[in-house]
């Protein structure tokens, strides 16, 4: 399994097995120059300024593309976990409700629906115990496509099903997937993912999807110039119009040099495709000779691109991997091990080794 990505295209230590994608990748070396060019574009006045709004454009027409929906329905946002906060304070829990997340969900996706007033949180075994704690009266089913905890992928499409049954909206984190596997927006009501995972962008812009067909009437209780109709100032006697399309989840000034950074990335990854089974071949692999070696592990057959085992001194077993050239990630009581297009066959062979001398 060679790389299909070239290391000396990112930031990369050499001797150094970069495994730790499900926290942060390296950074592409072409980010850089990304990032002048924006300094280059906001520094040049209106000229440059109509540049950025078409940079922006641009990331979200290639967006739309690689998640199967129109333009209108990708917006930005600077983080998942502001998009999910904005979509939970638009929903009207007067007469309370509940939500339901299975008990390996990450925080960004379940804590803004827990802080709302009315708001029943119902934490499912699992993804496959979502079914059993839904009731007539969910209205939010929020899950990731891909577990960040144990690499689980949802079954997405019985999700829909689920929260079809009982009027429910579907919320999904693709932070895990995307950027290594194909999105299917449209399955979704709402769905999220952050750029600095497999996406090889940076931190502070998050893909923000609204299903338009499904939701159309959905507006934020919140706004900023940008989410405005009229970017001139508005008159305040007056109801403030928003965007119609899902821009209106970016308030203020989007994060620019992240527009420029993840138009530069997903350059990358249109370069080199096969992306998805080489990582999911890679993790195969890896659960494959830990479960031979009977090293005890969370993640299911039915996987990512990480492989998560659990380990009681997690922590010190990183920094020992780390010790070792072996970059890892920690948290939860598990070291996750995950795999991008610039892993091969012999960082694969180097993770096991040293994982294997942990237990």
């Amino acid at each position: 399994m060679p790389a299909i990505f070239s290391p000396d295209d990112f930031h990369i230590t050499p001797g150094v097995a970069h495994l730790c994608a499900g926290g942060k990748t390296p950074v592409l070396r072409t980010t850089a120059d990304a990032i002048v060019r924006y300094l280059a574009d906001k520094s040049d006045g209106p000229a440059g300024d109509i540049r950025q709004e078409e940079e922006i454009l641009g990331l979200r027409r290639r967006l739309a593309l690689s998640w199967g929906c129109g333009v209108d329905d990708i917006g930005l946002v600077s983080s998942v976990a502001e998009g999910v906060s904005m979509l939970a304070g638009s929903l009207d829990w007067r007469e309370g409700g509940e939500v339901v997340v299975p008990d390996i969900e990450y925080p960004s996706l379940a804590a803004p629906f827990a802080l709302q007033p009315g708001v029943t949180l119902r934490v499912a075994e699992g993804v496959s115990g979502v079914a059993a704690a839904v009731t007539p009266r969910t209205r939010v089913i929020a899950v990731s496509s891909t577990s960040f905890l144990n690499a689980e992928r949802a079954d997405l499409p019985a999700m829909r099903e689920l929260a079809d049954k009982v009027g429910a909206l579907l919320v999904v984190d693709h932070t895990q997937s995307a950027g290594w596997m194909p999105i299917d927006a449209g399955i979704a009501d709402f769905a999220f993912a952050a750029s600095y995972k497999w996406l090889l962008g940076i931190s502070g812009i998050a893909v923000a999807y609204w299903n338009r067909a499904r939701q159309p009437d959905w507006a934020p209780h919140s706004a900023g110039w940008y989410s405005m109709a009229s970017h001139a100032r508005p008159d305040w006697r007056n109801p403030v119009g928003l965007v119609p399309d899902a821009m209106r989840f970016c308030r203020g000034n989007p994060n620019h040099a992240g527009v420029y950074a993840l138009n530069t990335s997903l350059d990358y990854l249109e370069a080199h495709p096969g992306t998805e089974a080489h990582v999911a071949g890679l993790a195969g692999e890896l659960r494959r000779l830990c479960l031979e070696a009977q090293l005890p592990m969370m993640t299911p057959a039915n996987h990512g691109a990480s492989v998560c085992l659990p380990h009681s001194e997690a922590a010190k077993a990183v920094k020992t991997l780390e010790s070792e050239g072996v970059l890892t990630w920690n948290g939860r009581g598990r070291i996750r091990v995950s795999f991008h297009g610039y892993n091969d066959e012999f960082d694969l062979e180097r993770a096991f080794e040293q994982v294997r001398a942990l237990y």
